[in-house]
């Protein structure tokens, strides 16, 4: 793979993160809903959209949805399994520490990517990564403490499992690199049916109202549609180490939307974080001599 392709992919990327801080702002767009509907929901239309591309493709589109089995259990078990131990954890832990937990997955992907052969983290991206980690902790907290209490050692786990499950994914995807992106429709499908199966198991159906289908349909489209589609060309083709350090914009962006449409308040934890943020980014992307 040249050069200059590997860079597209590492775009493509970086676009994803830039995608997944919408995520926040939709999700409140459709409070009330349940979540495990709101993921049937979402995935569902993502991958109808998917297989509707290909159909539109013909014989090639059709071809391009065929993968190996262990691609296909990879993709839907780390979709499904990271939103499912995320939801868990912020039911049995609180949204702090669970959020904290699972920001430990950029770092993640940084630290297994140092095993992938071939691939080599450069010093600039360790330390650009840990300052997105204490970013992140600065931004979550505000600069307040948290207390860890044992009862809530279920939630911790499921936030740490849900960090791990992500960081795996995107390092044991380089790994499929064959297959092409458009395969995604496929998992998103099944993710849409186990959602929709502990859905109908665990929670009640609420409605959704005009308002709420246009931000599951926002969803659909950005944060868990196309978003997953330039993360499996990024992690596939791109510079993996890198995509681990920038992921810590995705938090510091989401509460910035957040704030802009009112949904959160300012706080000078968010210009503190701002600046560690773009240290670290700029450690991560700076090459040596």
């Amino acid at each position: 793979m040249s050069a200059h392709a590997g860079r597209r992919a590492t775009i493509c990327g970086l676009l994803a993160i830039l995608l997944w801080a919408s995520l926040a702002l939709l999700t409140t767009l459709t409070a009330g809903l349940p979540p495990f509907q709101v993921l049937a929901t979402v995935f569902g239309i993502a991958g109808l959209l998917g297989i509707a591309y290909a159909a539109s493709r013909g014989k090639a589109g059709w071809r391009a949805l065929k993968q190996p089995f262990s691609a296909l259990a990879l993709t839907t078990a780390a979709l499904f399994g990271y939103h499912a131990l995320y939801f868990i954890a912020l039911k049995r832990a609180p949204a702090l520490e669970a959020n904290l937990l699972n920001y430990l997955w950029p770092l993640l992907i940084v630290v297994f990517a140092g095993f992938l052969p071939g691939v080599r983290v450069r010093g600039g991206q360790w330390l650009g990564t840990l300052l997105g980690l204490v970013a992140a902790v600065v931004l979550v907290t505000r600069g307040s403490g948290f207390s860890i209490r044992s009862d809530y050692l279920p939630g911790y786990a499921a936030a740490l499992g849900a960090a791990v499950t992500w960081a795996a994914y995107s390092v044991l995807n380089r790994r499929h690199a064959e297959v092409p992106s458009a395969a995604l429709a496929l998992p998103c499908v099944l993710v849409s049916i186990f959602g929709a199966l502990a859905h109908c198991l665990t929670e009640t159906h609420v409605a959704p109202d005009a308002s709420q289908w246009l931000a599951l349909a926002g969803m659909a489209l950005g944060p868990t549609g196309a978003a997953f589609l330039l993360w499996d060309i990024g992690t596939k083709r791109g510079d993996i180490a890198l995509l681990g350090s920038l992921s810590y914009l995705a938090p510091l962006l989401s509460t910035l939307l957040l704030v802009i449409a009112g949904k959160a308040e300012p706080h000078i934890s968010q210009g503190i974080a701002i600046a560690l943020l773009l240290l670290g980014a700029w450690l991560s992307v700076r090459k040596p001599r």
